[in-house]
């Protein structure tokens, strides 16, 4: 008798439907993950950049500063050329500690779960 039930249109309506949500479930979940992993290589591309000019800025301080020993300088790191790339370093290295920390915030995301009944084309993005 139950056999007769499962196979009733009800009993199909309402399988089908825990099978759909399942799947909506799954695919919104799926999405959001891959969203999330662009996202994160994104910012970590934009912090090798910055990881890059940040050895730039190393490598031409180091001859700035031996350029101005050689020409006798005393106070090197009071030289205005020196002081400019000490903010442009400073500048660099603020930036990619506010992205590794977008990074881990990216990472730590939990997937919102979806309201009950809403069309899962409502999406505001």
């Amino acid at each position: 008798m139950t056999e007769q039930n499962d196979q009733s249109p009800e009993g199909l309506k309402g399988s089908g439907e825990k099978i759909w949500g399942a799947t909506r479930k799954t695919f919104h979940s799926a999405t959001f993950r891959a969203n999330q992993y662009k996202k994160i290589v994104q910012k970590k591309i934009d912090l090798a950049s910055i990881h890059k000019k940040i050895s730039s800025f190393h490598a031409d301080l180091g001859k700035l500063i031996d350029d101005r020993r050689q020409e006798g300088e005393t106070d090197i790191l009071t030289n205005e050329d020196v002081q400019l790339l000490f903010r442009k370093l400073d500048s660099l290295k603020q930036s990619a500690a506010t992205l590794e920390e977008e990074i881990e915030n990216i990472r730590s995301e939990t997937p919102p779960e979806e309201e009950e009944g809403k069309p899962s084309g409502d999406s505001s993005e």
